[in-house]
């Protein structure tokens, strides 16, 4: 530690306010963070401290910190002897200088009533040159410490001083957030871009052309919460007459369930022949498939319905999903959950049930991004407004009525969607 001689600088001194001895503390110019340009356009200033006189450096440090609950951010002195405090407010960047008078520094100030605020550049050169241009008093031209940084005073109109000062340090911490600011765009860019083409791709996926099934009416939709989701629709063709529709709910959000969406829907499809003969074996096979091929927390809800137009028979496997909701002339018949969900067993049983669908029967599947949409109030859409909707619409064809349906949910809800929204609708017609 230095000491002081008969010629050390006075307190104020150009040498004396570059030579300092640090005691434990954070640096006085340290840079703290704080808001800052991403770009070299708009140079970074921010306040760096600002001086409160006082006649009693140590008591006032007190008061800051154990009254107030302030940081105590630098305590050091100089060769001269003189003290240099900074404290700071807990959630705070900007500091205060606990400044006292000494013989030939800051004679003019008065404890209690003025101040120096400091701002703290990252590049004083360039403003300089920039704030003189512009007609600004500068008493000093920027000048080089031997801690590497730059120092200069400017002047308002009113003569009120101002200090400015810049450091070798925070010119590298910010080209160094600069650096890691222009990483992480260009990561969120090409995420962005993957997340947009993952969309495409999966919604390429969900059926869009149908052949024409006789005395059958079909539509499906998928209202996605994020870029990519979970849920999951399809329309297999099992014959010339026969339609199976399927809907599915993927555990999870996000790309993994999109993954596993997109895996399900190609073991389904690649079982679509299987389907057409025995159903029962085939949806065993594609559990089997999920388990030894997925995560062992990866599953899915299933909803499976194989409609017949010759004989209007409907065969159905609810797999863990929600009811599907067959609306007779009079009455809605719900279509139970009576297996496990898929892909989580395996050994696994698939049980069918048979019913029929009589002209004008409507049957709706969905997933529960349509009962568990919330308004403001905190309340589920539910499958009694679902079930209303649906009656009051039953009229339109089955596109619309999916569209409809979907227009109720999200007018319920008017808040940021959580989940994906999915329905399908099989309308049995004439014939």
């Amino acid at each position: 530690m230095s000491t002081t001689t008969d010629h050390d600088p006075k307190p104020g001194s150009i040498s004396d306010e570059i030579v300092f001895v640090e005691h434990g503390m954070e640096h006085p110019f340290q840079h703290e963070g704080g808001d800052f340009s991403p770009d070299r356009e708009g140079r970074f200033l921010r306040l760096n401290f600002v001086s409160v006189y006082v006649t009693d450096q140590e008591r006032s440090k007190k008061f800051f910190v154990e009254n107030l609950g302030f940081r105590l951010m630098t305590d050091v002195k100089f060769p001269s002897g003189y003290r240099w405090i900074e404290v700071a407010p807990p959630d705070g960047t900007a500091r205060l200088a606990l400044v006292v008078q000494s013989p030939g520094f800051m004679d003019f100030v008065v404890p209690g009533q003025s101040s120096l605020i400091t701002f703290m550049a990252e590049d004083v050169e360039a403003r300089y040159r920039e704030w003189s241009e512009r007609g600004v008093k500068f008493p000093t031209a920027p000048y080089t410490p031997e801690w590497g940084g730059k120092f200069c005073r400017f002047q308002d109109p009113d003569g009120n001083l101002f200090g400015l000062s810049g450091f070798d340090g925070v010119t590298q911490a910010i080209e160094n957030r600069r650096e890691a600011e222009a990483k992480r765009r260009e990561a969120q860019h090409l995420a962005a871009q993957e997340l947009d083409l993952a969309k495409q791709v999966q919604m390429r996926l969900l059926p869009h052309a149908l052949r024409a099934i006789p005395t059958l009416d079909c539509a499906g939709t998928c209202l996605q919460a994020r870029a990519v989701g979970g849920d999951y629709y399809d329309f297999l063709e099992l014959g010339e007459d026969r339609l199976a529709c399927i809907v599915g709910d993927i555990a999870g959000k996000g790309m993994g369930a999109a993954l596993l969406m997109a895996h399900l829907q190609a073991t389904l499809r690649s079982q679509s022949a299987r389907l057409a003969n025995c159903p029962e074996e085939a949806l065993s096979l594609v559990n089997q498939t999920l388990f030894r091929n997925t995560d062992s927390r990866a599953y899915a809800t299933l909803f499976y319905a194989e409609y017949d137009s010759p004989s209007h028979r409907l065969r159905y496997a609810n797999c863990g999903h929600l009811p599907g909701l067959l609306f007779r002339e009079t009455a809605v018949e719900k279509l139970e959950s009576a297996n496990t969900v898929i892909g989580l067993f395996d050994r696994w049983e698939c049980s069918l049930f048979e019913t029929t669908m009589d002209q004008g029967d409507i049957l709706v599947l969905y997933t529960d991004g349509v009962t568990e949409a919330v308004n403001e109030e905190d309340e589920e859409f539910g499958e009694a407004r679902l079930i209303d909707a649906i009656w009051k619409n039953r009229d339109l064809t089955a596109r619309d009525l999916a569209e409809a349906i979907t227009v109720e949910v999200l007018g319920f809800s008017r808040r940021v969607q959580h989940d994906d929204i999915t329905i399908v609708v099989t309308k049995r017609l004439s014939g």
